[in-house]
């Protein structure tokens, strides 16, 4: 890895040097994801709304119990909504259950504006999202692919020694929670906090969500039923993957804080010209 010295001659603090951080591909695919991982968030909401309960084991029928319901009910009051998860109700009218499309209070799980497409439409939303979860399998093999031969997996993702001590882990969090952020050598490389979550969003979520939503086709079951098996029927595998899908989303949210909170501008030149801005620790010799 090459650097860049910059000083006072093309307006930069002498002192400031940039690194090279992200490569073309880890660039173009990241991009790419954002641009999947929304539209299948977005789809998914909608395909939800179709039927917005979840269930354990074989269950999915209409009248079968729900261990989550996203629901409206009519009363004194009008049409209001509700998150049901066991025993516990919780009212949620204007977000969840009921919310307003052009104009008026509708029964729905999730709102247009959260929803592609914004009326409700199961089949075009399916198109989207099928469309997008194989345009983000491919973009994930590509990635896959050149992070196993370019050696990124080994070089930048994979914890070096004694990064996994207890005693490491504890400071890295720690010094996360007080929100101080590596600088100079240290701010050259991922911390072990974010390496241990880019693999498990890598070798588990991801997969994790891939898997629940082939269990979810008919025609993949009849051609793989061990699918079946291993998540217990069609519909828990629904249910997995919804769970999955929200952990992703918690962490696109901590995500993105964490960028903005390190240095907005810094993060967001490193993903779309691959460099960044470091200062350095001590003068050279």
């Amino acid at each position: 890895m090459s650097d860049e010295k910059t000083g006072h001659e093309n307006g930069r603090q002498a002192g400031t040097i940039l690194i090279r951080r992200h490569s073309v591909v880890t660039r173009v695919t990241h991009w790419l994801n954002v641009l999947c991982l929304t539209a299948l968030l977005l789809s998914g909401l909608q395909i939800f709304n179709a039927h917005p309960e979840l269930y354990w084991g074989q269950y999915g029928a209409d009248g079968d119990p729900a261990f989550l319901t996203i629901g409206s009910a009519e009363d004194k009051d009008g049409l209001r909504g509700f998150v049901r998860a066991g025993g516990i109700e919780v009212p949620t009218t204007g977000f969840l259950g009921v919310s307003s499309f052009e104009g008026e209070p509708t029964a729905r799980a999730f709102p247009a504006w959260l929803t592609i497409p914004s009326d409700q439409d199961l089949a075009t939303g399916r198109r989207w999202h099928f469309f997008f979860a194989w345009f983000f399998v491919i973009n994930g093999a590509v990635y896959l692919g050149y992070g196993f031969l370019s050696g990124h997996f080994r070089r930048d993702l994979a914890p070096r020694r004694g990064q996994l001590s207890a005693s490491y882990l504890w400071h890295e969090i720690v010094t996360h929670a007080r929100l101080r952020f590596p600088e100079g050598e240290e701010a050259r490389h991922y911390n072990v906090l974010q390496k241990l979550t880019y693999l498990v969003v890598i070798a588990g979520f991801l997969p994790m969500m891939l898997l629940t939503g082939l269990t979810m086709s008919p025609g993949v079951d009849a051609a793989f039923p061990a699918l079946l098996d291993l998540f217990g029927g069609r519909q828990t595998a629904r249910t997995i993957h919804f769970i999955t899908a929200s952990l992703l989303v918690k962490f696109v949210l901590v995500h993105v804080a964490m960028v903005v909170l390190s240095g907005a501008w810094n993060n967001m030149r490193s993903m779309i010209t691959g460099r960044y801005a470091i200062r350095e620790s001590g003068p050279k010799a």
